[in-house]
This record gives C-alpha cells, structure tokens and sequence, in this order.
C-alpha cells in the first residue's frame, strides 16, 4: 500500500482500555472517598465519564457524569454519599454508544433492591443477549453490554432467589473479556470472566476490610495490601458475613491481556511480584538486542514509552536523554480546538528540545506504533529541531488485528502494521529505521503464564460472532478462533432461568429438610418481601 492510499482516521495514535473498576468494602471509614482516590489512580483507563455508587445498608445512591474523575465529583458530592460499600467506574467507550447514559455504574432494580454494577471489558455476543432480553420485555436505557448483563443477573436473581446464584448463571451466558464490581445496599461482589482476560486485584486494608480494583497502584493509594488476583471465573461476596468466594464457572486457559503489559496499566502497578515498569525497562532492553543502530541518544515518547527507552539505552551504552516535551495538562476538556489547532496534531501534546537533539542521530523508543500518524508527525519534528537521524522503535510487536475483548481497536483498515510492510511503514513514519519487538521477545518479558496476543497473531482465545466482527478485518484476514464459544453461551435465557427456577427450589427444598435453623443461615436477615434478592449465606 503506498502513503497516498493510507488514510487513517485522525485520532490519538493509541489503544485504549476501555475502562477501570474499583470496589471497596469499609464500613467503618470512607468508602465513597476512597473509590474517589481509587478512580483518580486508575484515570489513565478512562477519560470519557466517571461515577461511584455508595450503599448505606438500606439503599444504593449512584452519582455519574461525563468528565474526568476531578470534573466529576465535588467535596458536596462525596460528603453527601455516606455508605459502607462503595463501586466505582472510569470509562473510555467502547461497546455500545457513547454519553451520559453509557456512563457507570448501572442501576438495577431487582424487586425493591437496588444493584449497581461497573464493568471493564467488552461481551461480544452481548448484541444477541440484548436482543433477546428486548423481546422478553425488558427495557433498556443504553445499548452498551454493561447494561446487558446487569439486567441479565437482575433477571436470574428473580428466578433464583439468591444474587450470587444470579451471577454465576449471568457468567454462563457471557462471551468475552470483563471484570466487573457490584453494589447493593449491604454487599460487595467482584467477578472476573473465565479466561482471566480483563484483570482485577484484591487487597486488604483491615480487618474485614476489602479493596478490589483493575490495578494495584488503585490499592497503594488507599492504603490498602495487595492480596492475590481475583481468579478467573471466580465470585467474591464481602458483606458483615465476612468474606466468600466461589467459581461462578469453571476456569478457562489463561489469557491475560499482553497489552496491561505494554501499555495500559500504570508503571507502578505490580503483577506477580513484578512492576510493569520493569517489564516494560526489560523490553527495551530485549528490544536493544533484537534490534540495535549506532546512535548518539536514545529519547522517548513520553510518557508510555519512558521505562522501554531507558531499557534500551542501558543495553547499548548510549546515553539516555529528554529529546520531547509532554504537555501534562492537556486533558480532556469539553473545549474542543479550533480547526487550525487540531491540525497542529501532536504539537498540542509534545514539543522537541532542539538543545538537545540539534545535529545527533536519535533513536526514539515508544510503548507502540497503532496508526503511525503520531509517530509519523514526532518523526518530522525532530527532524525540524535538528536531529540528523531518527531512527523509530516499537517496544511492542506490531499491531495487526483489532480487540474485541475491551480495547479501543480501530478496524484493521485503520491499523498500520496490517496494511503495510516493514519498509512501507518505515517510509511513511519517515524515520530512517523502524524496528518492532519480536513476538517472543515480548512474552519473554513478562511473567510466565497464559496471555492473550490476539492484537499480534489474530489467536482469539474467545470466539468471535461473525456479526460482531463483520467488516472489520480485511480481505484475506481471518480470525483464528482458539476456543469455540461454551455451549451454554448459546442456550436460551429462558432456558437458563429453568435450571435456575429448579436449582432454587431444590435449594429451599433441602432447607426446610434441615429445620428452621438452616432456613436462618441460608437467608441471613431476609424477609420474605425481599427474598428474591437475597444473596443467603
């Protein structure tokens, strides 16, 4: 393909996580402020919206706007949201349409109980759940997956008279990746899907005092200990009972998402005893070896590709320098600038320091190249500051197929590295040479375990519906679907909601065998106005 027929859409030059979570269980302290602090930790995840939802043990109070967490909230607001629970999403959107009513967390009524739900991820057969759902009568405020399944555990709770009984059947039906918090009035529950795609991390802050969130910077800030990964498939419940677990569905091979490592989880953040700005310093190391020049400094994008940069430089012995200027205030504003601004591009972001790369061949490391407008605009830059040579590289491999797990992923026509070859990129970026890190050298840089590279070699560890992806590989792309779809994710809701009217009622059967004082353990403090939302011990 040559530039002339390269058109991307202007956007920023990156993948975006959908979205952050974060949940917290303290009834003696602050909740609502410490989801507040949580959010502000995990703001990097999600700029579009921000809300919090507090329950106080008699009702659930949700507060939700587009903006920033900071645009968001006030001193007022929080004072006015006292709780012992407290849930809290920032969203960058994805699936489903964007605005005030895609903004989370979700409210949910089920009977006279109020639930709310946050959810990072994306369902990708949440179109035929919706479907489905609309044609049994229920309505829907939003089109967005995240309210698919919140109506869809509201809907099994009813039937199955217990909310964790409602989750595990709603997890049965969902394809996909997501982690994903829940509120009610006296409870918290966290739930992850079953290939562990999306990630979720639980702390402790004291006794009988619970944090989970998509990172554990979201834990260092609250003052809480990081205690394990919420595992795949698994349900936590934390309330005045204490604390619970169970498998919601079985667990699935591993498939964390290689690109928390990349790129989207904070540097500070820490995964199995490693902080991600190690892994990312140990790139640009393997990154060095796999493809190294002759150069006189070695800069980076900041601030993503900071850590790789660094990494690089120490294993060729070439100083390390600050060649780019990041403007750290330009956020996002309902401002918008004008035309003549918004073609300035990247100039808005980044600035050269010509002191320092006038008459030096530079080497400039970034996390990823998605698009190569920006790096193709950051190129040129430098080159008008006077930098004799700029040679460009990529601390990830390159990116080829789109994400249907929750990340913002162009269509693949929108997506460099699936549309040209190495010198064509190189030629288009205009850097004198462009290097990737190999697929290999990647995975050797991160803990061992299972991960999801879908967005480098098109192995899908979920199945992809064709109506999800339709039009959006291109001619001779096809997906490689590791897993087929669970059978159970094809069986109707109402089909669902038997198995669970018939596990309810053997349930209450084996109850009432066991004396009324098994019935009082099983329902804790119900009434019967209110059993069908109870969650039972």
């Amino acid at each position: 393909m040559t530039e002339a027929s390269w058109t991307p859409e202007p956007s920023d030059d990156k993948l975006h996580d959908e979205c952050g979570v974060f949940g917290v269980w303290a009834p003696n302290r602050d909740p609502v402020r410490m989801a507040y602090f949580g959010l502000r930790a995990l703001q990097h995840r999600g700029q579009e919206s921000a809300g919090i939802a507090v329950g106080d043990g008699r009702t659930v109070l949700v507060r939700k706007d587009l903006g920033l967490v900071t645009q968001v909230f006030s001193e007022a607001d929080l004072a006015a949201m006292p709780g012992k629970v407290a849930i809290g999403h920032c969203r960058y959107g994805t699936a489903g349409a964007k605005g005030w009513e895609s903004a989370q967390p979700h409210l949910s009524m089920i009977n006279d109980v109020i639930i709310a739900l946050a959810h990072n991820g994306t369902l990708v057969n949440f179109d035929a759940l919706r479907a489905e759902l609309i044609e049994m009568g229920i309505p829907f405020r939003s089109s967005t997956d995240s309210e698919v399944a919140a109506k869809l555990i509201g809907y099994f709770t009813q039937r199955g008279h217990r909310l964790r009984t409602g989750i595990a059947h709603t997890m049965r039906m969902l394809e996909g990746g997501y982690a994903m918090v829940l509120a009610r009035e006296n409870a918290l529950y966290a739930f992850r899907d079953p290939h562990g795609i999306r990630p979720l991390v639980l702390g402790k802050l004291g006794e009988g005092e619970w944090v989970v969130a998509s990172e554990t910077c979201a834990l260092d800030i609250v003052g809480a200990t990081y205690v394990r990964e919420v595992a795949p498939g698994e349900i936590i419940r934390i309330s005045d009972d204490g604390f619970r677990s169970e498998q919601g569905v079985p667990p699935q091979p591993r498939a964390d998402c290689i690109f928390e490592h990349v790129y989207f989880s904070r540097p500070d953040s820490v995964k199995d005893g490693s902080s991600f700005y190690l892994m990312r310093h140990n790139m640009g190391r393997r990154l060095a070896r796999e493809t190294p020049v002759d150069a006189d400094l070695v800069i980076s994008v900041p601030d993503s590709g900071t850590p790789a940069a660094e990494g690089y430089a120490a294993e060729l012995g070439l100083p390390y320098g600050t060649g780019l200027i990041k403007n750290r205030y330009v956020a996002r504003t309902f401002i918008q600038p004008t035309q003549a601004l918004r073609q300035m591009g990247v100039r808005l972001k980044l600035n050269p320091l010509p002191d320092v790369v006038r008459g030096k061949r530079i080497v400039m490391v970034d996390d990823s190249i998605v698009r190569g407008t920006t790096s193709k605009q950051i190129v040129q830059m430098l080159r008008d500051a006077g930098a004799t040579e700029v040679h460009m590289r990529s601390a990830s491999p390159m990116v080829t197929w789109p994400c249907f797990y929750g990340i913002d992923t162009a269509n693949q026509d929108q997506l460099i590295a699936a549309n040209m070859s190495l010198e064509e990129m190189r030629d288009f970026i205009g850097a004198d040479t462009l290097g990737f890190l190999s697929p290999q050298g990647l995975i050797d840089c991160v803990p061992h375990g299972g991960y999801c590279t879908a967005c480098f070699t098109g192995d899908y560890p979920v199945a992809i519906p064709r109506s999800f992806y339709e039009e959006k590989f291109l001619p001779g792309y096809k997906p490689h679907n590791l897993i087929p779809a669970s059978l159970e994710s094809h069986m109707s809701i109402d089909q669902i909601a038997r198995e669970v009217e018939q596990d309810s009622a053997a349930r209450l059967e084996a109850a009432g065998a066991a004396g009324e004082a098994g019935r009082n353990a099983e329902n804790n403090d119900a009434t019967p106005a209110r059993k069908d939302a109870q969650d039972g011990r």
